[in-house]
């Protein structure tokens, strides 16, 4: 798991009108939460979010906070984040404050490797769940979760319960539940016919 940096600047004043202006200079509004604490009003440059945001762990990073007052050098990860539905930029950030000794639930992608034998047979590959509910301590955070599709034959499925998971990390969702499939009949062995 990666873990990131990322100066905040807290802030007094609330509301719509003041968050378009922290827009407008380039800083994302937000608010930091977590156990024992009131939740704080903060602004964060939107490079910074970027940064904090970047690599494969994405939302998951890890990031200490620099600055903030009592917010210094705590330990957070990216709880929400809303966007414009048009631009795609960062409107508003959520940010958990969190104990490196607690327990979290968080999502984790899930990455397929390989060429399944499936396919090659004429099958299609259904993808049917992209990210799985984790609970881990934070410094087991995995940046994915890696299945490998190789040896799956048409009409069969790898289900949750299946998945090679990495060491301190328990899935949360149903056992059962299938995230990878191949579709497709399997062909039937047609008998020669006898030579006339």
């Amino acid at each position: 798991m990666q873990q990131k940096q990322m100066n905040v600047e807290l802030r007094s004043k609330t509301g719509k009108g003041i968050s378009r202006q922290l827009r407008r200079a380039e800083r994302v509004p937000g608010v930091v939460y977590g156990k024992g604490m009131d939740p704080m009003a903060v602004s964060i440059g939107y490079r910074d979010l970027q940064a904090a945001m970047a690599g494969e762990g994405g939302q998951n990073n890890l990031i200490t906070l620099v600055g903030g007052g009592s917010l210094d050098q705590s330990m957070a990860i990216i709880s929400d984040l809303q966007r414009d539905a048009v631009k795609g930029t960062y409107k508003h950030v959520d940010l958990h404050r969190i104990n490196m000794n607690e327990k979290l639930r968080i999502t984790v992608p899930v990455v397929l490797k390989g060429a399944a034998i499936g396919v090659k047979e004429g099958g299609l590959l259904d993808f049917a769940h992209h990210q799985l509910h984790v609970e881990c301590l934070p410094g087991n955070i995995p940046d994915h979760i890696e299945i490998d599709v190789t040896d799956l034959a048409i009409a069969h499925a790898i289900h949750v319960n299946e998945i090679k998971l990495p060491e301190g990390v328990k899935v949360l969702d149903n056992p059962k539940t299938p995230v990878v499939s191949i579709l497709g009949r399997i062909k039937e062995e047609t008998a020669p016919e006898p030579a006339a």
